[in-house]
């Protein structure tokens, strides 16, 4: 099975030829879900902006879909979804003016606009939220909008940073309980997250970005087994094992 996203040799960062990223090389294949974990500066939000386009590769590529950015903008940036770590909304936009304009960009009819909205602003209790603006939302709120514009369109990929940041209990099982969904439709993830033990949960495999590269990839056995084959640690456990130098 093709993967939905393919990352070969990947090297890039924000100043030209002074990388944050160096040879990543991975790949998420559909009905998977990917957990990207770091510590702070370990080049996690730079390899998302490049999955975004936002960044244009130095070395190597990225494909979602089999296309890289510049082969077709349009369709390449429709195959995914993203949900940032900080809400970013238009403050004179209600919620809904929000979900029907994310409707619009990725070609969503009228009927399947209607009949995801009401099940997404029932499932993260924004229901009567739908018509408010912006500033009359709680960070919390804010973040549940995001989520919800992402699930509205049903891409083949979910990029996900620090989903859980803000969101109440409600609005963090309402997240997995979709993550779930999604991926047994076939969808894939890449989600960035501190949280180690819901990724552990969830996550079929896991990357370990270190200093920009990748220290340790695999599922939690495999880690297990790089980092001395202990059956017990926990993918925290394995996670400091591994950036302190204990695998490689």
């Amino acid at each position: 099975m093709d993967p939905v996203l393919e990352i070969k040799e990947l090297s890039g960062g924000y100043i030209w030829n002074r990388p944050v990223i160096r040879e990543l090389d991975f790949s998420i294949h559909p009905g998977e879900m990917v957990g990207l974990i770091g510590l702070n500066g370990a080049g996690k939000s730079t390899t998302i902006k490049h999955i975004l386009g936002l960044l244009a590769p130095q070395t190597g590529s990225v494909r979602v879909m089999g296309l890289e950015r510049g082969d077709d903008t349009g369709r390449y940036r429709g195959s995914f979804a993203y949900v940032p770590e900080a809400p970013e909304l238009y403050e004179e936009l209600t919620i809904r003016e929000h979900l029907r304009m994310t409707a619009m960009a990725y070609g969503l009819d009228s009927a399947a606009f209607e009949r995801r909205t009401v099940t997404l602003a029932d499932q993260f209790d924004m229901t009567d939220k739908l018509d408010s603006f912006p500033q009359t939302l709680s960070k919390g709120m804010r973040q549940k909008v995001m989520i919800m514009n992402a699930f509205l369109v049903e891409p083949p990929l979910y990029v996900i940073d620090e989903p859980f940041l803000g969101l109440d209990p409600l609005g963090i099982r309402s997240l997995l309980d979709l993550m779930v969904e999604r991926k047994k439709s076939g969808a894939a993830f890449l989600i960035s997250s501190h949280i180690l033990s819901t990724l552990e949960t969830y996550c079929d495999r896991f990357i370990v970005l270190h200093r920009g590269r990748i220290a340790a990839k695999g599922t939690l056995q495999q880690l297990r087994s790089s980092a001395g084959g202990a059956p017990e640690k926990t993918l925290d456990d394995l996670f400091y094992t591994i950036v302190k130098g204990g695998a490689t």
